[in-house]
């Protein structure tokens, strides 16, 4: 085994809540927004099994345009209302879609994704953007993620206060 490989815990909650400590560790003092958001995508795709792509998307002029991520090249604009992402920020709330296949109007930017969590994020009560979790996996996210990456995008939220 690699001596750098980390090992996270496989019992979400315990994985969530050194999630959270470590974006905190991560973000704390960093006065640039994107490199936080950049990070954060790097702490979430290492830690989470079963994904294929994460990042965020951040609301511009109505639409929102890619950000920070890691996985394969990305839709660039996503419309306000449209895919899963769109749904997410126009209707302020966490969307979670074991099937993207079956989601009305789904904007398939990587063919190989099966399941999809996008969350909200706010600032000064405006959704200012979205964090989007994709998975090659049918139902890979439950409940359990949904409450996991709510506190993760609150640490996000206050680093959008910040900067």
């Amino acid at each position: 085994m690699d001596k750098s490989e980390i090992i996270y815990p496989e019992e979400k909650k315990a994985l969530y809540r050194l999630l959270k400590v470590k974006l905190q560790g991560l973000t704390d003092g960093v006065p640039y927004r994107l490199a936080n958001l950049s990070n954060a995508c790097a702490l979430l795709n290492q830690a989470l099994t079963d994904i294929n792509w994460v990042g965020f998307y951040l609301m511009r002029e109505g639409k929102l345009v890619l950000g920070p991520f890691q996985g394969k090249p990305a839709c660039v604009e996503i419309p306000s209302g449209k895919g899963v992402c769109g749904t997410a920020a126009e209707r302020d709330e966490v969307v979670l879609v074991k099937n993207v296949h079956e989601f009305p109007g789904h904007i398939a930017c990587d063919s190989a994704s099966d399941s999809e969590i996008v969350l909200p994020i706010h600032s000064e009560n405006k959704v200012v953007g979205v964090l989007d979790i994709d998975s090659p996996y049918p139902a890979r996210f439950d409940e359990e993620d949904k409450a996991g990456l709510i506190e993760i995008v609150k640490v996000i939220e206050g680093i959008w206060m910040e900067n």
